[in-house]
């Protein structure tokens, strides 16, 4: 080792022209050495001769980008390969069997060096306003596995992504933000390889900065580069779902990956015993310095290497917790707001984890963005047509401002949805009454027992055309209140091709075509698709102006009226008594409006439209099939049974009727 080259910082790999720096936490591993492995898999080990408040480092002179590596230690008497939790990249997919050892753990994977230099062509990122995000969930191998359009070495890779086929889907479905499931190298868990299954949504991370080796045809580093360069190309923002909340170690008889033979403290622990506040068997303490470390480090990679434009994060209660207990001024909180680099990126938290103080909804700091699971809930229930939801369901369209004040918004503002990964896509929740998830091997029990969900006469597919219609007209009705409630969309690409799991609410080990999205159209399929690439448009012209008047300062100068069938405005008593009802909005004094009729009943509902302006109406949603019936004075609209319309009228102060 030549002392002048070896340095402790930046941990990990870290080449030049005349070598390879390595460096690692380890102060629970004294005896660690670097293992570096030729093209045959033969090894050579080197000790770790420089030391710096518990970090291990060596300069090894020689050592080219794509060399592999790894570290040895000590397990149970028996030389043990680990991995470097700074890893940028791995030589294959993850794969290993039962039961692990010492002996199988020189099997896995290697580390590889790796160069981040990249040509990004001068392509920057899109740094799109967070009002005008519209949140689309996507797998990165199930969106294009089975697109025909996709060149097949392609298909369900990174480079697929951003494949001609899919850059043109994009523009047609006017998407402008894909948040990834998560695509750091993931494990499967012992109880998958049991059933032969593997974890397909990749919330179980092995190394945090390595892109999972799976999705890629040859350098998953480069190709996923590739795919982000050109999907910013296109103004299509990237964010990551990015799981810190626990690693793929699990609990006390989970196998030895890296952090538990590196530091016994990277885990929350009572006594001997690992915290299990996520479900997966431990917990990632934050308010431990290294772990944070890691953390920030990983986040702050992903920006500057990758340019990602940022991040949902997992189970985020977790990372703000201080021992058992959250904390919104936590550490995991003040490092990422004053850091240079995150401070400027999307953050998005899943508010809860399963530990105590653990549902944290409407808590994270200025900054933040949360998924509103009442929306969910509420929207859901609402349009089923369950009574006693119209007052919680305005709350929800407004913006959920008992959770999120507008002096906050757009940088706490909610991020509304109706299906994510977990739980019912869109099809499945208006054709299935109970989840089927007899496929996952847990006899049914897995998955979220309160969906919400109706079949509306038969369980699963069907040729009745009635059935048919309504269930078609329930999906336009939840894309329709979720597109026009003030917050951040949040949809399911999946939901663009009305795909079925039939009835499957927790798909996370299907890889397969329960999971793979079908490209194969029908014409309500076709239907539905092009109807929401209209709501879209309608969505950034006339809703986006709307969320930004109604936003910080000037919130207060705008107008909110509740009114009932013929104009009036509601009554307190009137909530709890009546199912259709119109929401009025208007910019200013005297600005732009819109008009929300809200017809929850199975009759069609007469609204009277607001005429004391001289209005003249221009209908930009209808969630019915058939052509609205209006009056020939355009005063007032009649609105099918079990849906919504929504009216725009421009000022006469601010130019022409559009």
């Amino acid at each position: 080792m030549n002392m002048q080259c070896s340095h402790p910082y930046p941990q990990g790999a870290t080449p030049n022209e005349n070598g390879c720096n390595f460096s690692i936490y380890a102060p629970d591993a004294p005896n660690i050495k670097l293992a570096i492995f030729d093209q045959h898999g033969c090894f050579q080990s080197y000790p770790l001769e420089g030391e710096y408040a518990g970090i291990r480092f060596t300069f090894i002179p020689g050592i080219t980008v794509g060399t592999k590596y790894a570290y040895i230690i000590e397990q149970d008497g028996k030389p043990h390969l680990i991995s470097d939790p700074y890893a940028k990249a791995l030589s294959r997919p993850l794969k290993y069997s039962l039961p692990f050892s010492s002996e199988k753990s020189f099997e896995l994977a290697k580390c590889v060096v790796v160069d981040d230099k990249f040509d990004w062509q001068g392509i920057e990122r899109p740094k799109r306003p967070r009002e005008e995000m519209v949140l689309f969930e996507t797998h990165v191998k199930g969106l294009t596995k089975l697109n025909p359009n996709v060149p097949n070495e392609d298909r369900g890779r990174y480079l697929g992504l951003a494949s001609d086929a899919m850059l043109e889907f994009y523009k047609q479905q006017n998407i402008n933000t894909l948040q990834l499931l998560p695509i750091a190298a993931c494990m499967n868990e012992p109880h998958l390889l049991k059933m032969e299954k593997v974890n397909y949504w990749g919330y179980n991370p092995y190394l945090f900065m390595v892109p999972d080796p799976r999705y890629a045809g040859i350098n998953a580093v480069v190709e996923l580069k590739t795919a982000i360069r050109e999907l910013h190309r296109n103004g299509i923002e990237v964010i990551l779902d990015v799981v810190y909340n626990h690693t793929a170690e699990g609990g006390a008889d989970g196998p030895v990956f890296n952090l538990k033979a590196l530091d016994n403290n990277y885990y929350l622990k009572h006594g001997r015993h690992f915290a299990n506040y996520t479900g997966c068997g431990n917990t990632v303490d934050l308010s431990y310095q290294p772990s944070l470390n890691l953390v920030m480090d990983t986040l702050r990679y992903w920006v500057q290497e990758y340019k990602i434009d940022g991040f949902r994060f997992d189970l985020a209660a977790t990372l703000g917790r201080n021992g058992d207990y959250f904390n919104a001024e936590s550490g995991f909180f003040k490092a990422v707001a004053q850091d240079p680099i995150l401070k400027e990126v999307k953050l998005i938290a899943e508010p809860w984890d399963i530990g105590p103080d653990g549902y944290q909804v409407g808590n994270f700091p200025f900054g933040w963005n949360e998924c509103n699971d009442r929306l969910r809930d509420i929207t859901r229930s609402f349009w089923r047509g369950d009574h006693g939801f119209l007052k919680e369901f305005a709350t929800r369209i407004m913006g959920s401002r008992d959770l999120y004040s507008a002096a906050n918004w757009p940088y706490k503002m909610t991020v509304n949805y109706i299906t994510y990964h977990d739980g019912f896509c869109m099809q499945d929740l208006v054709s299935y009454k109970q989840k089927h998830n007899e496929a996952n091997g847990e006899h049914n029990r897995d998955g979220h027992g309160d969906n919400r969900s109706d079949n509306y006469g038969i369980e699963g597919e069907t040729e009745n055309l009635l059935i048919i219609e309504k269930r078609e007209k329930q999906k336009r009705n939840f894309m329709a209140s979720l597109l026009f409630a003030f917050g951040i969309p949040h949809i399911l690409t999946a939901d663009v091709l009305s795909h079925t799991q039939k009835g499957n609410n927790n798909a996370y080990c299907q890889d397969n075509e329960i999971s793979w999205l079908d490209w194969r159209m029908t014409p309500n399929k076709e239907n539905f698709k092009d109807w929401l690439s209209k709501m879209m448009e309608a969505r950034q012209r006339y809703m986006v102006p709307f969320i930004r008047a109604f936003s910080g300062e000037k919130r207060n100068d705008n107008r909110i009226f509740w009114r009932r069938l013929d104009g009036t405005f509601m009554e307190h008593e009137d909530w709890n008594n009546l199912s259709s009802v119109a929401l009025h909005l208007g910019l200013g004094e005297d600005g732009d409006e819109l008009f929300y009729c809200i017809n929850q009943t199975n009759a069609p509902a007469r609204f009277t439209l607001p005429t004391e302006s001289d209005q003249e109406w221009v209908m930009i949603c209808n969630t019915d099939s058939h052509k609205l019936h209006q009056t020939i004075d355009h005063k007032q609209v009649l609105v099918a049974p079990t849906s919504m319309a929504i009216f725009y009228a421009k000022s006469w102060a601010s130019g022409a009727v559009v």
